[in-house]
């Protein structure tokens, strides 16, 4: 019996992540192919491929890209982007999203510096990352500190920390391997 149960907990244990990480993938592709693949089926009807959406709506981000670098194209994305940032409520989540965009693909990333923070009155430390080195912008008497996101185990979540330098130790860690070890509780160290 015991050895019954040690092969259905060997099977749980191999087969879950596989079929975990099969529906991830088919939930992004669905996702990303029905962004324009939705718009197109009533018109291709029976000839529709999936997967066209998905093409089409790289292609479309791609030329959007390039047209953000020429003169009159790039002036009307950058008029637009001021009158984004000018409209009560939207500007808010407007500069939230790009922000967190420009973070993770932008020229400077946020999350490409590592660090152990120190908790006041314990050996215990954190993992995370720092996203911003000076504060005083933010606000003046956090000058002597910098901002560190925590993310939370297990989860997407996370919580943003305002330390004193000092208690700052940038580590040499790959930003994704710190990620793989905080989101797994510490169980996955490589």
């Amino acid at each position: 019996m015991k050895r019954l149960i040690k092969n259905f907990i060997n099977g749980i244990l191999t087969i879950v992540p596989i079929l975990l990480v099969i529906y991830v993938v088919y939930k992004i592709f669905m996702f990303l192919d029905g962004i324009l693949g939705n718009t197109l089926k009533p018109y291709l009807k029976e000839s529709y491929i999936p997967g066209i959406g998905l093409l089409l709506t790289l292609i479309l981000i791609t030329v959007l890209g390039w047209l953000s670098t020429k003169f009159i194209t790039g002036t009307l994305f950058k008029l637009i982007d001021r009158l984004l940032e000018k409209i009560p409520g939207v500007k808010t989540i407007y500069s939230v999203i790009k922000d967190t965009v420009h973070s993770f693909l932008g020229e400077k990333k946020s999350f490409s510096k590592v660090v152990l923070i120190s908790h006041p009155g314990s050996d215990m430390k954190s993992v995370g990352f720092l996203t911003s080195e000076d504060l005083q912008h933010f606000y003046e008497p956090l000058g002597h500190c910098v901002a560190v996101y925590i993310p939370q185990t297990f989860q997407v979540a996370g919580f943003t920390v305002l330390v004193p330098k000092e208690s700052v130790e940038i580590i040499d860690v790959k930003p994704e391997e710190a990620m793989k070890f905080i989101l797994s509780g510490g169980m996955t160290s490589k």
